[in-house]
Formats: C-alpha cells, sequence, structure tokens
C-alpha cells in the first residue's frame, strides 16, 4: 500500500483545497492529511485561522477525501511523519515555510525514502484562502 501524506491548515475548505486532496490522492493508496494546528498557523501566518483545529479536522475528515485525518504535532512537525512513513508528501504550490528544511530534516530523522511531489494550484487567483477570508 503506497501512502501519501499532505499538510494544511484547510481554513475556510474550498475547492482548492478539495483539488489538492484529489490530486494527492492520486499518488497513492492511501491518504493521510495533517492539520496544522492553531498555534503553528498563528506562528507562520501570524494570524489565527478562522475555524479552530479541531473543526477543521471534522471538515477535511467529512469531505470524505482522505483515508486518515489527523492534528499535526505540536513540538516536532516531522514525529507525525516518522510515526506514519508515508512513500510520498505531497506539497501545495503555496506551502514555501514547509519546503526549505524538508528534504534536510527528512536525512535527518532517516526518512530519507520519501518521495517529495509539489502539486499543481488550483484557480490560485480564485481559490485561496486569503483570498476567500476577505469576502
Amino acid at each position: 500500500m503506497k501512502k501519501v501524506m499532505v499538510f494544511g491548515t484547510f481554513d475556510i475548505f474550498h475547492l482548492g483545497h478539495k483539488n489538492f486532496l484529489n490530486q494527492a490522492k492520486q499518488k497513492g493508496d492511501y491518504l493521510i492529511v495533517v492539520i496544522a494546528r492553531d498555534q503553528t498557523v498563528e506562528k507562520i501566518k501570524k494570524a489565527k485561522p478562522q475555524n479552530n483545529e479541531n473543526d477543521r479536522l471534522k471538515i477535511v475528515k467529512n469531505s470524505g477525501l482522505a483515508d486518515k485525518v489527523i492534528l499535526g504535532n505540536l513540538k516536532n512537525k516531522y514525529q507525525v511523519i516518522k510515526k506514519y512513513q508515508p512513500d510520498v508528501i505531497c506539497l501545495g504550490y503555496d506551502q514555501k515555510y514547509f519546503i526549505d528544511n524538508l528534504v534536510e530534516k527528512l536525512q535527518q530523522y532517516r526518512l530519507s525514502g520519501i518521495k517529495i511531489i509539489k502539486l499543481k494550484s488550483f484557480k490560485p487567483n480564485i481559490y485561496k484562502t486569503s483570498k476567500l477570508s476577505c469576502l
């Protein structure tokens, strides 16, 4: 079974998120979605998410697009990778914060066999949470 893992905030769940999850699902047999913790979102985006982490988790679970939906680890964001051992990690076109150290951290945790795929954007001028939250 080929496991795929994705990470995201998934605040104001929209068609761009659905497209992202569908693209990721096509890269394997089992999709694990890691929902960013509220503290992590605030640190990275300098703003609180509109929906709290538990609500965002429920929304993604209820979408039926993922096989497993979990909250990220507050102390060590790479711990979930170590625990679930995905074959593939898919990243969104806009996940610059996570991309920077990913390869180095995977090697540090002896997880270097994981394939990293950057997925295509889906109408980013329309379906981007920061744009939708202004409406």
